[in-house]
């Protein structure tokens, strides 16, 4: 088995983090409250839990596809972060793109956390970067050369 995530239930009826199949790289997150979410309106939708991440991990909220096709909800800062050192209850921060209003209901499936290993970078100040065949171009300058 992988790493241990342990889990922390702030709310009686919170449902625990659980995959939903076999080889599924996110574990799926309940809305512990029922709430309507208007088009264009975001909302901060409780789960009422609190995990501890192991240090080198970061666990990476993420909208699920279902809901981001069929109803346009998504989560606002995809992924979101929870750091190791964070304690709080894990909310999801959603915001329904669709064109009518969805209703986020208690007990039901509201995003994913797919837990991801993270780096600390040594940060080096230095006068120039290494070229490349890039060099500064983006924001839509692919297939332009």
């Amino acid at each position: 088995m992988g790493i241990k995530l342990l889990v922390k239930r702030v709310s009686a009826d919170a449902r625990l983090p659980a995959y939903e199949h076999e080889g599924d790289s996110g574990l799926d997150l309940y809305a512990t409250e029922s709430c309507e979410i208007k088009p264009g309106q975001r909302r901060l939708v409780p789960t009422g839990l609190k995990i501890a991440v192991p240090k080198g991990f970061e666990a990476q909220v993420r909208p699920k596809s279902g809901l981001a096709l069929k109803e346009g909800i998504t989560v606002l800062n995809a992924p979101g972060t929870i750091d190791a050192g964070y304690r709080g209850e894990i909310g999801v921060i959603v915001i329904n793109h669709g064109e009518r209003p969805f209703k986020a209901e208690k007990g039901k499936k509201i995003a994913q956390l797919v837990l991801a290993r993270v780096e600390q970078a040594e940060v080096t100040e230095v006068s120039e970067l290494e070229a490349t065949t890039r060099n500064e171009s983006g924001f839509g300058s692919t297939g332009l050369h």
